[in-house]
């Protein structure tokens, strides 16, 4: 199992030494780790019911967390969305 892939990237953009697991990017982070390997799952088992219930959750959970974070600091917002590419550039 492939955990915390993407710490690296964000733990050397954080000037502190340790990561912190409560912060919003690390558990953003997380959900998205989780939901690109529960979509793979999904791509090979169409029908596992419970996987897509769960997977509703997390994107739920992820969307309140990148809402909290967007009206706080929209900065750490923007930031965190490029790092990850989960979101589409909305130009006008």
């Amino acid at each position: 199992m492939v955990k915390n892939s993407f710490i690296p990237g964000i733990s050397q953009t954080k000037k502190k030494k340790e990561e912190n697991p409560g912060s919003v990017e690390f558990q953003v982070l997380n959900f998205t780790n989780k939901i690109r390997r529960l979509t793979s799952h999904l791509e090979l088992h169409g029908k596992d019911y419970l996987s897509q219930r769960g997977l509703r959750k997390i994107l739920g959970k992820r969307q309140r967390l990148l809402s909290y974070l967007s009206k706080k600091n929209v900065i750490r917002y923007k930031k965190l969305i490029s790092q990850l590419d989960i979101r589409e550039s909305q130009t006008r």
